[in-house]
């Protein structure tokens, strides 16, 4: 089939809200979508002479040989929507989101291809529901053409188009037989981000058909609020303002313009007897990119402690997705407009530091980031771990210098963020580690614990340090609820797990464990605790190439393993076990 190209106007739509609408409703959200096409959609596109070029589910494609009609059709199509909405309930409207892009498009048949279609749909995603937003392109050719405003939203970074666009808004047609050069009423202006990453948690819909279940829904959110609120570095909207928007059909990007957040986590929960389901996602509005999404199932017979669980799960999966994103987009940061909080992301871009050279490159971004910002706390938590990793991973120039510094580091951290919950976690891993005071050690894992109980690094930290004081019991404990908190890394809290059962000589459980964390990027610690174990076992050709991978990771690890513990016993479990599995090269 042959090709051509040529210049075109090109609308992209679709329904918003649609999984919502379709999961409250199937049958009679597709009766009412075909009701709006053949009734309001397919005569307006006609009738400014645009062509339909496909149909999706819940959108559609529209090519236009003029720019001018492409806009027209869709403030034309959209007043007509928002007329026809008139008197039907927020939970039952069918609101489209409409893109438009002005650019050269390839033709095959009846279809079309090209970044002037991608563009389109690009910028309809970003579109608020009842909205027109278009390209720099299609401004250009309008703005003095129809008696609309366009308000200008910057360059936005869309998926798979290389460079940004730039986009606007079609605002509220202006009256008047002069209404092209009149001014008309500019929507109120987006509230700046914070400085730090910011969430709105919106009033769960109730899918049970059942208004009883409203109480539990809107329950179910606040524990999620009161979550995510002990997470220090979060920026989180009060219930008081997230709840205004309770029963309305609002697109997410424009609630996070008038709350001024970059992060929305919105769900549902549905009724069915005795059990509940309960679905929830979290949206970075900056590019409409879903970060994260998961589902509950639980009993109904207690109603707190399922709210009490769920909140726990999601703020334990939303605390590392959150960093992720934040991670992400400080790397895009040109790198002569850094901050203290984007040397501190950047740091822990590389975390867990399985490499010494990133090791070392976190521990000068730290520096670097406690020099601008010398009250920064958890950059200097952050940067006393680091220390800490060189010494007891084996790649300290002068393993005392650095244990020294660990211990500084973290002691400047309490003394200006002793109430943050990541200070504390990091501090307690610390102190717990070098022998400092194992009992101080352990009252600050616990408080940063109640500060933020659904920390799977806190979890993990208490469990290692417990294992350092000898409390394996309490310590498996705290490691199996780390491991279920935590969806992305699970090698250090296995490793700590394989910890608790070598040292209560359970070693055939040990070594199983412990092999698992090597595999899934463990520190050198693993690999020595494994080849100990091995070695107490008598397996000694594997405890033997347990040691060789030992030495290409962290060629100075056995040597410097003799201070990994404080507690006479466990040192002399632990290095005798070596003994066996190396001879006297320990």
């Amino acid at each position: 089939m042959s090709q051509t190209r040529r210049l075109a106007a090109i609308l992209a739509a679709d329904v918003a809200g649609y999984s919502r609408l379709m999961g409250a409703d199937e049958e009679g959200t597709l009766e009412r979508l075909k009701a709006l096409r053949r009734e309001l959609l397919d005569p307006k596109i006609a009738e400014h002479h645009g062509r339909i070029v496909k149909t999706t589910g819940d959108g559609v494609l529209v090519e236009f040989a003029s720019v001018v009609d492409a806009v027209r059709c869709a403030v034309a199509v959209q007043q007509a929507i928002a007329e026809r909405n008139t008197g039907i309930g927020a939970e039952s409207r069918i609101e489209l989101r409409i893109g438009i892009n002005l650019g050269d498009v390839i033709v095959e048949g009846d279809d079309l291809y090209g970044d002037g279609v991608n563009i389109a749909a690009r910028i309809e995603a970003l579109a608020d529901a009842g909205g027109v937003f278009v390209s720099n392109t299609v401004h250009d050719q309008v703005r003095d053409r129809l008696p609309s405003v366009f308000e200008d939203l910057g360059e936005q970074q869309v998926k798979n188009i290389a460079r940004p666009v730039r986009v606007y808004r079609v605002g509220p047609r202006a009256s008047g037989p002069h209404a092209a050069g009149t001014a008309a009423v500019q929507p109120a202006p987006a509230l700046p981000l914070p400085d730090k990453p910011s969430i709105a948690v919106l009033p769960f819909a109730n899918m049970s058909g059942d208004p009883e279940q409203e109480y539990f829904a809107d329950g179910m959110v606040e524990e999620i609020i009161t979550a995510l609120s002990r997470i220090r570095w979060l920026f989180v909207i009060a219930r008081n303002s997230s709840f205004t928007y309770k029963g309305q059909a609002v697109d997410v990007k424009q609630i996070g313009r008038e709350l001024g957040v970059r992060y929305v986590l919105e769900g549902s929960v549905r009724k069915a007897g005795g059990r509940v389901r309960i679905t929830a996602q979290l949206i970075d509005l900056t590019n409409g990119t879903h970060l994260w999404a998961d589902r509950f199932d639980g009993a109904l017979e207690d109603v707190f402690e399922l709210q009490d669980k769920v909140a726990i799960s999601v703020a334990g999966v939303i605390e590392p997705a959150l960093q992720a994103a934040e991670i992400a987009r400080s790397a895009n940061r040109p790198t002569n407009d850094l901050t203290a909080y984007d040397l501190y992301l950047r740091a822990l871009a590389n975390f867990p530091w399985l490499r010494k050279e990133q090791l070392l490159e976190a521990r000068d971004l730290l520096a670097q980031a406690t020099a601008r910002d010398p009250r920064y706390g958890l950059a200097l938590a952050w940067a006393g771990i680091c220390h800490y990793r060189l010494c007891f991973d084996g790649w300290a120039e002068d393993p005392v210098a650095s244990r020294h510094q660990a211990v500084a580091l973290v002691e400047r951290a309490l003394a200006v963020a002793d109430d943050d919950a990541g200070v504390l976690t990091n501090a307690a891993l610390v102190l717990g580690g070098c022998g400092e005071d194992i009992n101080t050690a352990i009252a600050l894992i616990d408080r940063s614990l109640a500060l933020n109980p659904s920390s799977a690094r806190g979890w993990y930290a208490s469990g290692l340090i417990r294992v350092h004081a000898g409390r394996y019991d309490a310590a498996i404990e705290h490691l199996e609820r780390s491991l279920r908190l935590s969806p992305r890394y699970l090698a250090a809290p296995r490793m700590a797990l394989g910890m608790a059962h070598f040292f209560t000589r359970r070693f055939v459980q040990a070594a199983e464990i412990l092999a698992m964390s090597t595999r899934e990027g463990a520190s050198a610690t693993a690999y020595c605790h494994l080849a100990s174990c091995y070695g107490h076992m008598g397996r000694l050709d594997e405890a033997r190439a347990v040691i060789e991978r030992l030495r290409a990771i962290a060629p100075n690890a056995l040597s410097s393993s003799s201070v990994l513990y404080s507690n006479p016993e466990q040192r002399e479990l632990f290095l005798s076990g070596l003994r066996l599995a190396a001879g006297e090269e320990t």
